[in-house]
């Protein structure tokens, strides 16, 4: 494990100085020689057009194999007997609600602040955008009528809901089932070293994009970018400190001062490898030492949460899907904002809990409500350190998550959970 931390590491260092470095020189092209008719046309409109480019597509076409194999994999585990009980289902309900709140004060700030209204996105604002299918139809077509042309199509609510379905079927097939499962486990693997080796070369693209964006758009771009930086943070802390702190207090019974001073360090690693996946052994630690849940909850809840709770990933993707739209000038209607929070709330089962998904579901989400997947690069440059925050509230929501449930179940030693001394105890007392 600790290599993969220092590979997570090293590649925020990376994308970090992707970043700044893109950034410098991006702005010293726009005060020096950003209108000279050669750089433009082949070093900003070619070789770094084409490398961002071709990164926006990387992360395309990882949508569908990403939440197809995901899904299938996550459900049909899921859907194990021994794991579908009370704890399953509260877990579950208790996951999708967070995640609904999250993206509903996401959208709602973003309408409110709106951190894309001023910003000159020039000749991009001429495009035509098609229309977009009632609420109605869009809740009709999420059965699809040839699942492989909804891959073809990226039409993402038809595939979540046929990866569903066969990940149920799996579970409840027996020994074909099994077998087919084993298959998709390893695929899931395999693709997660896709995910890994498209990421590899986000300093790249990062580099490349923050370049053309910084040598090419005027300072109100940057003041509505760094309005949207701002924007994600505070609907982060608020959603953590609030959201979270209301559930413990009200649902558990439980002090969020508490629960947050022991969280510390969990927080504080999830931000630094930006994986909920990565996290896991650390979180499992600190609810079971720290907290007082029961190894018979933990150990379940907290890779369930790692895999579908994305409360932080659901609020970047809330907040960027207003702030693309406000930068097009694009009116989003009520129906397509329904639309995004169904979306991301389903999509976010399929969001492993590793760096950099979250961008690649967010084109899945652009393109259902016909906003253009380009404006990716918009927030891309500056999402590593929005990808650390949100991590952490993942993984705080897991916790939480963790120790409500444990506690409606009699599995949380209350002992352990309000011992405020340094020294963690050496075993975990039963419910």
């Amino acid at each position: 494990m600790s290599g993969n931390h220092f590979d997570h590491r090293a590649l925020s260092n990376r994308i970090l100085a992707g970043l700044g470095l893109g950034l410098l020189t991006g702005l010293v092209l726009n005060l020096t020689v950003a209108e000279v008719l050669w750089i433009r046309n082949y070093l900003l409109d070619g070789a770094l057009a084409v490398v961002g480019e071709i990164f926006v597509r990387f992360l395309s076409m990882l949508v569908v194999p990403l939440v197809f194999v995901s899904l299938v994999s996550g459900v049909s585990a899921l859907s194990d007997p021994k794991k579908l009980g009370r704890v399953g289902g509260k877990a579950l309900a208790l996951y999708m609600f967070t995640t609904g709140i999250a993206v509903i004060l996401a959208l709602l700030a973003a309408s409110l602040v709106q951190p894309g209204i001023g910003a000159n996105p020039g000749e991009l604002v001429a495009r035509e955008i098609t229309a977009q299918p009632s609420f109605a139809e869009v809740i009709v077509d999420m059965v699809p009528r040839n699942p492989i042309q909804a891959m073809a199509d990226g039409a993402m609510l038809p595939i979540i809901v046929f990866s569903v379905l066969i990940g149920l079927s799996i579970a409840v097939a027996g020994d074909p089932g099994k077998r087919v499962g084993r298959f998709f486990s390893d695929f899931n693997e395999v693709v997660m070293q896709l995910v890994g080796f498209v990421m590899l070369l986000a300093p790249y693209g990062v580099f490349a994009l923050i370049t053309v964006l910084a040598a090419t758009t005027g300072w109100a771009t940057f003041v509505g970018v760094l309005k949207y930086v701002v924007l994600v943070i505070m609907v982060l802390v608020a959603h953590a400190a609030f959201t979270y702190s209301t559930i413990l207090r009200v649902l558990g019974g439980l002090s969020p001062r508490i629960f947050f001073s022991k969280m510390r360090a969990v927080l504080a690693f999830a931000f630094s490898t930006a994986s909920s996946g990565a996290t896991i052994p650390v979180t499992l630690r600190t609810v079971e030492k720290r907290l007082g849940v029961d190894n018979r909850v933990a150990s379940f809840t907290i890779p369930l949460g790692a895999t579908i709770n994305m409360d932080g990933t659901a609020i970047m993707q809330g907040i960027a899907t207003g702030f693309i739209a406000q930068y097009y000038g694009i009116d989003l209607s009520f129906s397509q904002y329904l639309m995004v929070v169904l979306m991301v709330i389903m999509a976010s089962i399929g969001a492993a809990g590793v760096p950099g998904v979250g961008l690649i579901l967010l084109a899945g989400v652009l393109s259902s409500v016909g906003l253009p997947a380009e404006g990716i690069a918009l927030i891309l440059g500056v999402d590593r350190l929005l990808d650390m925050t949100r991590t952490a509230v993942n993984v705080c929501g897991d916790a939480m998550v963790t120790c409500v449930v444990a506690r409606s179940e009699n599995e949380l030693d209350l002992e352990i959970f309000h011992d405020l001394s340094d020294a963690e105890p050496t075993t975990v007392a039963s419910g």
